[in-house]
């Protein structure tokens, strides 16, 4: 079964090395990136970082002596032996998820070669974050906007970025001012700092408010300005947990951001192969998490868009 990739992530796997690679990796990584290839589409992980979880479970399996086969690598009993082995220097958490993207990519991988379903799930996938109602989103600016000096601009650029963008963790502590520019000519704000296959354009009603934080941050970071590391693991959470609001609001959640912008995507109809081109996903697959909030279409609407523009 053929399988097509987009060019960007095509080169990704092409491009893709652990940090500090063994002279082994060489032999497993065509296998690692065949995979990867095979399963990306298939499977809603970003596509660094199922290379980096395939890529420990093959230099693992090779150190095991096992054979060197992607269908030797993926059997549970392989899959388990190796994430009890990471035990010890990951998060319990983390085990548990390489545990479970290894079990995905497994049956994206037979489903792929063999067109073998799935085997049944006896427990409900996890769920993914919940974006924030109109209320909620409404509450948070609201609280943000009266939040006293570096509080509010943090607060802000959290917001925005987030609800505006669409951009993860990592993204969102990464862009500087200078990040976000308008075009000569002028028009919507763009972020230029992230690689995306489409434009990133911040949405409408966070344009001038992001205008304003990169006005202000410059060539320094939108959000805190005044660290010195790119990122860190608690950067972003350490922030939400010292900065609560109060009564119902919901504490701020890059994550729940980025949910909510992707869903507004889904809610307006827009084309999902595009979402997820915007958002950095490896394919339109990924929004399946998702499609439960987004109501049916009624009648009126389904009508006019299958019927398409008017002729001239």
């Amino acid at each position: 079964m053929a399988v097509v990739v987009d060019p960007d992530t095509s080169a990704k796997i092409a491009r893709y090395r652990p940090r500090q690679a063994p002279p082994l990796w060489d032999e497993v990584a065509p296998l690692v990136s065949s995979v990867a290839a095979a399963t990306v589409s298939s499977v809603p992980y970003e596509v660094e970082r199922l290379l980096h979880v395939l890529g420990r479970l093959a230099l693992w399996a090779e150190s095991a002596g096992l054979e060197r086969d992607p269908d030797t690598w993926l059997r549970n009993e392989v899959i388990d032996a190796f994430v009890l082995s990471r035990a010890g220097d990951i998060e319990t958490s983390s085990v548990r998820t390489y545990r479970t993207w290894l079990l995905r990519v497994r049956d994206a991988l037979a489903f792929s070669e063999r067109g073998e379903a799935a085997p049944s799930r006896m427990h409900a996938e996890a769920s993914p974050h919940q974006p924030y109602t109109a209320a909620e989103l409404a509450g948070l600016r609201h609280w943000a906007d009266h939040l006293p000096g570096q509080q509010r601009t943090d607060a802000l650029a959290l917001l925005g970025l987030g609800a505006a963008l669409g951009l993860t963790p990592r993204e969102v502590a990464a862009s500087r001012g200078v990040d976000l520019r308008r075009p000569r000519q002028g028009g919507p704000l763009l972020h230029k700092g992230v690689k995306r296959v489409v434009p990133l354009v911040a949405r409408a009603g966070w344009d001038a408010l992001l205008g304003e934080l990169a006005e202000r941050a410059g060539s320094g970071y939108v959000f805190r300005p005044g660290r010195t590391v790119e990122y860190s693991k608690n950067l972003i959470g350490s922030w939400s947990l010292m900065h609560r609001p109060p009564g119902n609001t919901p504490a701020v959640s890059v994550g729940r951001l980025r949910a909510t912008w992707i869903v507004e995507f889904m809610r307006a109809h827009i084309d999902h192969h595009l979402i997820a081109q915007a958002a950095g996903l490896a394919s339109a697959a990924s929004l399946a998490r998702w499609q439960h909030l987004v109501p049916p279409v009624d009648e009126a609407t389904a009508a006019r868009l299958l019927r398409g523009p008017e002729q001239r």
